[in-house]
């Protein structure tokens, strides 16, 4: 079995594959600071919730876009759990090409989305990974990572929101029941989703004109299920998207 683990800015999410088959996952909350024994008490604690011990793994492939934390992760991979274990990063075998001005700025977590997007779902592609940022991802009709753009996320913008306006209060995240807003919270929550579909669209309808006119486009992250359902732009929901691009990398570099 495999340990795929993607520690993002504001959560790292792990996923155990049985193959190319997701088992189950975990998420829980990036901290950037915490020491390997303290990842090792977590993680050796959400492994015994499933039932899983580590004599089952096989090893374990590591995205992280938190440099931070990128140490004591790797420490826990490779000293605590005693896995053989794979960065994601340019200099190992990706899957394709990472054609930016500076590859070593791609973040491990676009590259994995890329590379899955274009397995799962065909070529040109366009992922948008709703996290702490939204990633849009392009990869090319020739199969490869050519970049992409880097927005706000809806919670971000939400919350630069209410500390910059006095009067602008905490609202739940989620649909309203019409773009009128009849009140300041319904107000808030047509900007925050509506709103945001209208940059998804923008950025999707551009993205497609520059690649030719077309390309399938996949919804990933925390708050896709809010607003895929808004638009057509968005062919496919799939949630553990990245988990498999970091399952697909391993699989090609695994020692």
């Amino acid at each position: 079995m495999l340990l795929a683990l993607d520690v993002g800015n504001t959560h790292a999410v792990g996923g155990l594959f049985d193959g190319d088959r997701l088992v189950t996952g975990w998420r829980v909350n990036t901290q950037a600071n915490a020491t390997p024994d303290e990842l090792a008490v977590l993680w050796h604690g959400l492994l015994a919730t499933r039932s899983v011990d580590v004599a089952m793994l096989e090893g374990a492939c590591l995205a992280s876009v938190v440099p931070a934390a990128t140490p004591s992760y790797l420490q826990l991979l490779q000293e605590s759990l005693r896995l053989r274990t794979v960065v994601i990063g340019v200099g190992i075998d990706l899957g394709l090409e990472v054609q930016v001005a500076n590859p070593h700025e791609a973040g491990a977590d676009r590259i994995a989305n890329a590379l899955a997007a274009r397995e799962r779902y065909g070529k040109p592609a366009i992922v948008v990974d709703f996290g702490t940022t939204t990633n849009f991802d392009v990869v090319s009709a020739g199969g490869n990572y050519i970049g992409g753009a880097l927005a706000p996320g809806v919670t971000a913008s939400l919350e630069a929101l209410v500390g910059k306006a006095a009067k602008l209060f905490r609202v739940p995240l989620v649909k309203p029941p019409a773009a009128i807003g009849r009140d300041t919270t319904t107000a808030m929550q047509s900007g925050a989703v509506f709103g945001y579909v209208g940059l998804v669209e923008g950025l999707v309808d551009r993205i497609r004109a520059e690649l030719g006119g077309s390309a399938t486009t996949v919804a990933t992250g925390g708050l896709a299920r809010l607003i895929a359902p808004e638009t057509d732009r968005i062919q496919h929901v799939d949630p553990d998207l990245t988990l498999h691009g970091i399952r697909l990398i391993w699989e090609r570099n695994r020692p």
